[in-house]
């Protein structure tokens, strides 16, 4: 088969390399498509909490067919730039019809994220208001969807008209250049204040959102694409009742995948009723893998990216 390999820190390329066995309660996907997320690229700079022994093959999400011809997608861990990949039985979900491979691919972990830190941690409610942040990425467009799927009202923040656009057609009710004064526009917006705000981005913008909270708004942190972590001012925390919310649904999901499993055929239920549909990724050969992933941090993907061996 052939696979995208990280054999040195910073750089990867595609390889010639054997088939997996699966072992024990492992089936053998062969994949039509593997998303591409900001943690791989984490993955191949040695910059993330975890560090692989090298070589190894980045790529957490895929979809594809399993030897009956049966659709699914999977979360895989690492392993899914490859045109093959072992996966425990358990993890292979049916895909619905409504969803093609590149986005069945691209749909786990942004859309469970979203899902998760809205509804579990955020305790969101219908006819509250939403602020994204980075609402052009991945991350930031699912959880677009998903706060208005639960009939919340939505601001999206982005960094470029094309960015700005995206989110639009996934159903943001307002957009807002991320360079311009986020708090004002934010409490103009709302009429005081937001009662959430969406951060996969963090750095200079994490504190003027957290500014534009009303009283006992939430800023739910879910990641830092900008690459630098804020401190943010606690007094602002204390101001208003607001409160600071952390998001770790990988490490929740790994822990509980009976949950996570019904959070994950939930959100497929909303797509099969049409109450989300995922916009179609970007599309790119193995052999472009390092190019996306240097795409990814230097953040100049709008929505998703699969990689279709």
């Amino acid at each position: 088969m052939r696979a995208v390999i990280c054999a040195e820190l910073g750089s990867v390329a595609v390889k010639d390399t054997e088939v997996p066995v699966p072992g024990p309660g492992q089936v053998l996907i062969a994949v039509e498509a593997a998303g591409v997320n900001y943690v791989d690229a984490l993955f191949v700079q040695g910059r993330y909490q975890i560090k692989p022994p090298l070589p190894f093959v980045p790529g957490s999400e895929v979809a594809g067919t399993l030897p009956s011809g049966e659709r699914v997608l999977a979360m895989c861990g690492l392993g899914g730039f490859a045109t093959h990949v072992a996966v425990p039985e358990s993890s292979a979900v049916p895909i619905p019809d409504e969803l093609d491979f590149p986005r069945a691919a691209t749909f786990t972990q942004s859309y469970c994220t979203a899902l998760f830190a809205l509804r579990d941690r955020a305790n969101l409610r219908a006819g509250e208001t939403v602020l994204v942040l980075g609402a052009g990425g991945g991350a930031g467009l699912a959880a677009v969807q998903v706060a208005k799927a639960m009939g919340a009202r939505v601001l999206a923040a982005a960094s470029t008209p094309s960015k700005r656009e995206a989110a639009r057609d996934a159903g943001a009710d307002e957009t807002v250049s991320s360079a311009e004064d986020v708090k004002s526009a934010a409490r103009a917006w709302s009429d005081g204040g937001v009662d959430v705000v969406y951060d996969p981005v963090g750095g200079a913008i994490a504190e003027p959102a957290l500014r534009s909270l009303r009283e006992r708004g939430r800023h739910v942190v879910i990641g830092f694409a900008s690459g630098d972590i804020p401190s943010l001012p606690l007094n602002q925390v204390l101001l208003r009742n607001r409160a600071v919310v952390g998001v770790d649904w990988g490490a929740w999901s790994m822990a509980n995948p009976p949950a996570q499993r019904a959070l994950l055929d939930e959100l497929l239920a909303m797509v099969a009723k049409g109450d989300l549909d995922p916009a179609p990724p970007r599309t790119a050969p193995l052999a472009s893998a390092a190019e996306v992933l240097d795409d990814l941090l230097n953040r100049r993907v709008v929505g998703k990216v699969a990689l279709v061996p």
